[in-house]
């Protein structure tokens, strides 16, 4: 339960600043003197709803109970159905069948870009505990 609050604390904070930094971006970088504070907040609620389940939700990969492809079928259901729930509710992917499967494509792609670069990096931490092991 620890670990669930301080991940959400973390994750609610990221998707804030990440809501900042856009909002930011938009007001330096276009022509809009005002934003539309209805819009403003959809879109920033939406982004700390985001940045919370995507920081929980790898707490599925710390349940020693599942095995890997189980833990990984749990977190990508809970993470699309989440965001693309999310993204049609607010409006950031159009409610129809080409942008739905564009949008898709595009966050398996980046998933599993992801999930890659994880396996790797910690298996390469498993070799160098191994290693180690070895030497004493």
């Amino acid at each position: 339960m620890k670990t669930f609050l301080f991940r959400s604390m973390i994750g609610i904070f990221f998707g804030a600043f990440i809501s900042v930094v856009l909002t930011n971006s938009v007001v330096l970088f276009s022509e809009k003197d005002t934003l539309d504070s209805a819009l403003f907040l959809k879109n920033s609620l939406g982004s700390v709803f985001c940045g919370w389940f995507f920081t929980v939700s790898p707490l599925y990969f710390e349940n020693k109970k599942l095995q890997l492809w189980q833990q990984t079928i749990l977190h990508f259901v809970t993470v699309v159905v989440l965001y693309f729930l999310l993204a049609f509710g607010i409006g950031w992917v159009p409610f129809n069948l080409s942008s739905f499967l564009i949008a898709m494509g595009l966050f398996l792609a980046i998933y599993l870009v992801f999930w890659i670069c994880f396996y790797i990096y910690f298996k390469q931490q498993v070799k160098k505990l191994n290693d180690e092991l070895e030497l004493l």
